[in-house]
């Protein structure tokens, strides 16, 4: 069964999470399969720009805990978005939890219906948001991030927009970004492939400096009491021991 569903109109490839059964929960399968589509449109000369969307109400969940990929597939996952020397564009119709928020982050534009929903619930499940820091620390607000992170709330489309981890948002998601592909099909391959390496510069910085660290911590925090405790409680739908 294929995760990630490919097609294309005027040399703007899509990639669907197709994964809905599991919210297009980031499993070490999904990882892999989306490696492997982003690989094989970056190297394709009849593609320009890659739209990375989704199938079901979520773009994505966030980590699979019943098959997390490793901490440092998913690292690479993000930084191979981030390098790839055509654009990445995000386009959400539904929700985005956690590793999700991570993907987003790494897009170089995203946009998302007004309806759409967001929230970095790693600390309501006994971790942090390590890895995806990578891509959003260096691309968001960090004032607002900081209430993000830390409680765990769920927040609008508004928010994400004024917290620089959206483009966009709009009723018609699709009438958003028309203009933002026009454009991208209308630029020569080259200059937007240096374009991009510009704009990446301080963000392939942080993957430089901290990869190593973020993966550790990653992998010392899901080995934890507590997320062991976390996780047990959100597949069995109850508060955790924790909660005051």
């Amino acid at each position: 069964m294929t995760l990630i569903a490919r097609t294309r109109a005027r040399a703007v490839e899509t990639l669907s999470l197709d994964s809905p059964h599991n919210r297009n929960a980031l499993s070490a399968a999904l990882v892999g399969e989306l490696a492997d589509a982003l690989t094989d449109a970056g190297k394709d000369t009849g593609v320009r720009a890659i739209v990375l969307t989704h199938t079901g109400n979520t773009f994505s969940a966030g980590a699979d805990l019943k098959d997390p990929p490793p901490p440092e597939a998913l690292v690479a996952l993000l930084r191979q978005i981030i390098e790839l020397p055509k654009p990445v564009v995000a386009r959400v119709t539904g929700h985005v939890r956690a590793g999700g928020l991570g993907l987003l982050a790494a897009c170089d534009i995203a946009a998302a219906a007004t309806d759409a929903t967001f929230a970095f619930t790693e600390v309501r499940i006994g971790v942090a948001p390590a890895v995806i820091s990578l891509p959003l620390l260096p691309r968001t607000n960090p004032r607002a991030l900081a209430r993000h992170y830390l409680t765990g709330e769920r927040f609008d489309a508004a928010q994400a927009q004024a917290t620089g981890l959206l483009t966009a948002c709009a009723d018609d998601v699709d009438a958003a970004l028309d203009p933002i592909l026009e454009g991208l099909r209308r630029s020569a391959p080259d200059a937007l492939a240096e374009t991009k390496r510009l704009l990446t510069a301080r963000v392939l910085e942080a993957f430089d400096r901290d990869a190593a660290d973020l993966t550790a911590l990653s992998a010392r925090l899901f080995s934890s009491p507590q997320a062991r405790e976390g996780m047990t409680a959100f597949l069995e739908r109850r508060d955790p021991a924790w909660v005051v």
